[in-house]
């Protein structure tokens, strides 16, 4: 499978946060998300396993009690329901990937 960029869609989510879906199948799924300085990742969780590898910025973020500042080329795991979220330091872009699909990102 491929996937161009070019051929993706630029979600807004609102409060300085966008998305726009990646290469996907029933078992995994890529994600970038956007965000502006000072934007927030409310804290949440799913069933899905997630893996965030910061492609740019910095942030703070937390799983579930820690929190610690990241950049550009951390890497953070987040097992199946843990809460997690992040608060935008410097603007940023995430690569998020998910096991099994979000479907829910699908159904917009």
């Amino acid at each position: 499978m491929f996937t161009f960029y070019d051929q993706t869609t630029l979600e807004d989510l609102g409060d300085g946060v966008k998305r726009r879906i990646l290469a996907h199948d029933g078992k995994m799924m890529a994600v970038e998300v956007s965000f502006e300085a000072g934007a927030v990742g409310p804290m949440h969780n799913h069933p899905h396993e997630q893996l965030t590898y910061v492609l740019s910025g910095e942030f703070d973020f937390t799983i579930g009690d820690e929190t610690h500042r990241v950049r550009a080329g951390d890497t953070l795991y987040k097992e199946p329901h843990i809460m997690h979220g992040c608060v935008c330091i410097s603007a940023g872009k995430l690569l998020d990937t998910f096991t099994p699909v979000r479907e829910d990102f699908l159904d917009k």
